[in-house]
């Protein structure tokens, strides 16, 4: 699959959003939870899998546990063609589905917005104190 298609794909859930963080990172978030990451400056897919299959996954060639998340099920495919397109896709719903059961039922964009614009302010006190 190429980046456009796994975008389009997953631009198909329900209430599914798309995010650029990080740079070059296209995250992909139900409710404010991110349940696929496509890097466009180096394509790679990341996505979260069950325990089960997560084992026999990073058994296999340009897969591995994602850097950070890995120790929660995320796997990094190395490259966009390490998977076949259906196993692919199934992979994305699977994540999309274990995400979107523990997402909160309500999202709210201005309380998060407030949470950051307060941690921002909390950083700007701590560097104007060290001066």
């Amino acid at each position: 699959m190429k980046v456009d298609d796994i975008r389009d794909y997953c631009l198909t859930f329900p209430n599914a959003t798309e995010t650029l963080q990080w740079g070059d990172d296209l995250c992909f978030k139900i409710r404010g939870k991110i349940f696929a990451i496509v890097g466009l400056d180096n394509p790679r897919l990341c996505f979260k899998c069950h325990p089960e299959i997560f084992a026999e996954l990073i058994e296999r060639e340009d897969l591995r546990p994602a850097p950070y998340v890995g120790r929660y099920k995320w796997v990094m495919a190395d490259r966009l063609d390490a998977l076949n397109v259906d196993e692919t896709k199934d992979l994305i719903r699977q994540s999309f589905e274990m995400v979107v059961a523990k997402a909160p039922k309500t999202f709210n964009k201005k309380k998060i917005a407030g949470k950051v614009r307060r941690a921002r302010q909390r950083q700007v006190k701590r560097k104007t104190r060290k001066r």
